[in-house]
Order: C-alpha cells, then sequence, then structure tokens
C-alpha cells in the first residue's frame, strides 16, 4: 500500500469521490501543508496556520496506478483558481499535490503539465513535499456518506482527457456532472 495526499478545495467531496477508486483502501480529509501542530478545522478556516484542507489516500498501485489517481485529481477540481475551489475562498482551499518520494514529484510534475494543454488559464497547482497530515475531526470523515452527496458538489473545470478507468462506474462525478 501506498499512500497519496491531494488538496482540491473542501475535503468532503474530494474524499469521497477518491473513496469510490477501485484500489483505493482508505481516504482520509485533514490539514497539511501549514504550520500549526494539530490544527483545528475553526484555525484552519482562519487562514492563519497555513494548512489545506486536503485528502490522504492509501492506494494499492498494484489495482490503481499513482498517474490514475493524479488524473482522477485533475477531473475533480479546477486547478486554474487560486485559493479557491467554486463558493469556497482561501488558502485552505488551495490545488495542492503533497508528494511522498521523488517518484510521485516526478509523476505529479508530468501530470501538471499534461493537464495544463488542456486548459486556457495557467494551473496554479502546488507541487510540494507532504509534511504531516493531522486528519480532521471525526465529524469530517466520510461527511458525504453522512451527510448526502447535496452538501459538497465538486466543481468540475473544462473536460480533461478522462483516467484509464480508475472511478467505477456510476460514481460521485458522473452523477453531479452528468
Amino acid at each position: 500500500m501506498q499512500k497519496a495526499t491531494f488538496a482540491a478545495g473542501c475535503f468532503w467531496g474530494v474524499e469521497h469521490t477518491f473513496r469510490e477508486i477501485e484500489g483505493v483502501s482508505d481516504a482520509v480529509s485533514g490539514y497539511t501543508g501549514g504550520t500549526a501542530d494539530n490544527p483545528t478545522y475553526k484555525q484552519v478556516c482562519t487562514g492563519s496556520t497555513g494548512h489545506a484542507e486536503a485528502v490522504e489516500v492509501t492506494f494499492d498501485p498494484g489495482v490503481v496506478s499513482y498517474e490514475q489517481l493524479l488524473a482522477h485529481f485533475w477531473s475533480i477540481h479546477n486547478p486554474t483558481t487560486p485559493n479557491r475551489q467554486g463558493w469556497d475562498i482561501g488558502s485552505q482551499y488551495r490545488s495542492a499535490i503533497f508528494y511522498h518520494s521523488d517518484e510521485q514529484r516526478q509523476a505529479a510534475e508530468a501530470s501538471r503539465d499534461a493537464a495544463q494543454t488542456h486548459q486556457s488559464k495557467q494551473i496554479v497547482t502546488e507541487i510540494v513535499p507532504a509534511s504531516t497530515f493531522w486528519p480532521a475531526e471525526d465529524y469530517h470523515q466520510r461527511y458525504v456518506e453522512k451527510n448526502g452527496r447535496e452538501v459538497c458538489k465538486i466543481t468540475a473545470p473544462a473536460p480533461m482527457e478522462p483516467a484509464t478507468e480508475p472511478a467505477k462506474k456510476g460514481g460521485l462525478i458522473s452523477r453531479l456532472v452528468g
């Protein structure tokens, strides 16, 4: 099993979409990329801790590749809006890939460059080393499952080149954006 960490706006929907991918054994909502130890949601929302709302994904690379996870990441949010996804505004909603190895860094950079060819605006996604990941409070975990998908809609940018079958058919993205 390997880890991958992504920030793509509000972590509720991001977590849910990654959970639907075959080969993902866990997806946890949390905070990373900031300076405070064990931050709370209230602290992160102030923007003063520097953390992003992120999702730590545990996956089996024999079933789903890191490249497929990256393709999914690009397809579920708008990577061209700095510190914003939809109505959510602030540095905690920035687009970021937190890599866990040099191989992940290289793959992330290559996928960003490929994704850029499908965007008219410049991609602003940060690609930075993974730092301490702090799981969010329990009420944030599996939030969409607990409260229904209407509570958090993923912002879908212009169509991107699809991943090679990483997500289950009929998953959240297809239900939200058709």
